[in-house]
């Protein structure tokens, strides 16, 4: 039984990985695209511009995706940010709102992308192909994984705790004084979302990302 266990662990990861590493880099990618578009080219001269995972890799980001492979409905990790210099938007408070945003909407068009990609999966694949061949079934679990990390990572971003992309969006539409009072919130930034994604209101964070999959998959009579 250990034996199984592990395997089946090992296969839970192997389908995991590609959907949430390429889930993190299109997000940082996105960011710093929509940055460039508003004037700030601080993450294209770093080389933090690219779909290369190397540059977007953090180590802790890797270890808490293995940490919810062992535990949790939902794998989950982060990369590291891209380099952001909103000195140099166009329009301070209308170009933060949209690169912040950027993230969380590619995440959700790669999520339809990937249902989408699965209902051609599936309409071309022989009916009993997935019952029998591993090498299918890893393919229409990658692409169902793809569907759920993205809708989770999107929806996780837009939490409004700084300094999730939620925040972001949130400061452009506060007081200035209080926007700035707010974001200082990001020194308790990494203890309120530990807080959060372990005590119950955790429940109300899954709620949209269950309804996102949902309506993906009913979208394509998946």
């Amino acid at each position: 039984m250990p034996d199984l266990n592990i395997a089946l662990l090992i296969k839970k990861i192997a389908i995991s990985f590609v959907p949430l590493m390429l889930g993190l880099v299109i997000h940082e990618y996105a960011h710093g695209w929509m940055a460039k578009r508003c004037g700030d080219d601080t993450a294209s001269s770093l080389g933090r511009l690219t779909l290369n995972p190397l540059p977007h890799i953090d180590p802790m980001g890797m270890i808490f995706f293995i940490l919810t492979s062992l535990s949790g409905p939902f794998v989950f990790g982060w990369a590291k940010p891209v380099p952001i210099n909103p000195r140099r938007f166009h329009r301070l408070k209308w170009d933060f709102a949209l690169v912040a945003a950027a993230g969380p909407v590619s995440n959700l068009l790669l999520a339809l992308l990937s249902a989408c990609v699965l209902k051609g999966y599936l309409l071309l694949m022989p009916a009993q192909a997935w019952h029998t061949s591993s090498t299918w079934q890893f393919g229409m679990l990658s692409l169902y994984t793809s569907i759920t990390v993205n809708c989770a990572l999107a929806w996780f971003n837009l939490i409004p705790i700084p300094p999730l992309d939620g925040s972001k969006i949130l400061w452009t539409i506060l007081p200035g004084h209080m926007g700035l009072r707010y974001l200082q919130l990001e020194h308790y930034g990494t203890l309120l979302i530990l807080l959060l994604l372990l005590g119950p209101v955790s429940a109300v964070i899954a709620a949209p990302i269950r309804l996102t999959i949902h309506f993906l998959l009913n979208l394509f009579a998946l």
